[in-house]
């Protein structure tokens, strides 16, 4: 089955990023605050930045042969109602690999996004409304 990148219509703008929480031990916080006040971090959440980025970098070569072996886009990619309802009058369905960010526009209905998307995988964040990740819960992996 085909997969399918659209362009961000203009009127979505995705968040630049995603919030998370973390649990950390209280020596390992006080590291990282003896670090921020000798002045080599700007606060706790530029050290925890830096780290991921450098621990990602670490593994940049087996990430991007992750990325080819499972055909997954890269960074974002959106479905509107005009893009889904292209791929209907197509005869077609989706399958829909990205690491970063997915979304579903609001004017997608559930059952448009049901009809159209075979399968949904995210690495990352998907953004839609509650009854789209409802309709197509089945098919989220």
């Amino acid at each position: 089955m085909p997969s399918y990148h659209a362009p961000v219509p203009a009127a979505v703008k995705p968040p630049e990023s995603e919030k998370i929480t973390i649990n950390m031990g209280f020596v390992d916080l006080g590291h990282i605050d003896l670090l921020v006040a000798e002045g080599f971090y700007s606060n706790r959440t530029d050290f925890i930045r830096t780290a991921i980025r450098t621990h990602l970098a670490s593994h940049a070569d087996a990430l991007r042969q992750a990325v080819s072996r499972k055909m997954l886009v890269l960074g974002l990619q959106s479905f509107s109602a005009a893009d889904l309802e292209a791929v209907r009058a197509a005869g077609e369905t989706l399958q829909v690999r990205v690491l970063g960010l997915a979304v579903i526009a609001p004017d997608v209905s559930p059952e448009l996004a049901a009809s159209t998307i075979d399968s949904l995988t995210v690495l990352g964040a998907l953004h839609a409304s509650p009854a789209v990740k409802a309709a197509l819960a089945g098919r989220i992996r």
